[in-house]
């Protein structure tokens, strides 16, 4: 199961009280104060870690609590501080504050790192308190309490290239052609339920990530379908292919239609590189061949017609991606 929204609290530890002390020693019979400090308490820290691909983990455990730090002792000793709590979130996750919608972090590099929850600072012991005109002080201060925060983790995944489609357009067949990807492919819509993520190794030491979306319907921006659970996933891919059926009777307003969903959800999408690919071409008659050859999709916008199914124009399609990707400045 794919989960990429999760709702957690997290809670450090609180600080370990200083205390009051006094030395007692043979032979001294007023000694001085040597009430240490308390210990810090542990902190909750979340880290990326690219072996992950999910927020599963979340669903089942949605509390994280970090240890109190120890009290101060006698002898001037400081009490242990709590070991840190780290918690492992997929690489490309977002942590924003439940109530006010606020961005903390967005941990998109493997072992990025944010100290979510800090944990307070141990008290101070009476030793710290002694003074020329004080030099039997009897207070101490108690820890800190620790942070606590509840919070929202979204998982937008990271992919260099996002295959954008209605259902049934190919995308699934598309990206176990040009990958290794195994995507489920069945002839009836929302058959993709989750995003694919499909390496694509276009020469020596040279590859890019792709990831196909489920369906998009008229509507997605505001729910309608499978969507919105997953355009945010689009919003980190470096280029975008549009995949249209060779059979649609008005193609060019489907790829408006598609167009006008990412611009509904997020206008800063338009920005990016696209490339239409006009799919199942080995069904094409000549008539369709005939029409297509007289549709454009916008300026600059490259069309490449290919057929997953025999492979004609596979190489053309990722090609052009490789063009489109290697040219510096594009937008993310």
């Amino acid at each position: 199961m794919f989960i990429d929204q999760a709702t957690i609290t997290v809670k450090a530890g609180r600080g370990g009280n200083g205390v009051v002390r006094f030395r007692r020693e043979k032979f001294i019979p007023k000694g001085g104060p040597d009430g240490g400090n308390g210990g810090r308490g542990g902190s909750i820290i979340l880290r990326a870690d690219k072996q992950l691909t999910t927020l599963m983990d979340f669903r089942y455990k949605r509390t994280y609590t970090a240890d109190n730090g120890e009290h101060g002792m006698g002898s001037n000793k400081t009490g242990s501080s709590a070991d840190d709590v780290i918690v492992r979130v997929p690489a490309g996750t977002m942590i924003n504050d439940v109530e006010t919608g606020e961005l903390y972090a967005d941990l998109v590099e493997d072992k990025d790192e944010i100290i979510i929850a800090r944990g307070g600072k141990g008290g101070k012991g009476n030793a710290e308190f002694a003074t020329s005109t004080d030099q039997a002080p009897r207070r101490a201060t108690q820890g800190d309490e620790g942070e606590e925060k509840h919070i929202q983790l979204e998982l937008k995944l990271l992919a260099d290239v996002g295959l954008v489609g209605f259902p049934n357009a190919g995308k699934s067949t598309l990206i176990s052609r040009i990958s290794a990807a195994k995507p489920k492919i069945a002839d009836y819509p929302f058959t993709t339920l989750i995003p694919n993520l499909g390496i694509v190794y276009y020469a020596e030491h040279k590859s890019f990530v792709v990831a196909d979306m489920p369906g998009l319907i008229k509507g997605a921006h505001s729910g309608k379908g499978l969507g919105i659970q997953f355009l945010r996933h689009i919003e980190r891919t470096r280029v975008l292919v549009f995949l249209i059926e060779c059979t649609d009777e008005h193609p060019k307003e489907q790829y408006k239609t598609l167009v006008n969903e990412l611009k509904l959800f997020n206008e800063t999408m338009l920005k990016k590189p696209q490339i239409v690919a006009i799919t199942k071409m080995d069904i094409a008659d000549g008539d369709i061949k005939k029409k297509l050859k007289k549709v454009t999709f916008g300026r600059g916008v490259p069309v490449v017609a290919i057929s997953s199914a025999t492979g004609d124009g596979l190489k053309e399609l990722v090609d052009t991606i490789w063009k489109r990707l290697s040219k510096k400045n594009i937008s993310t």
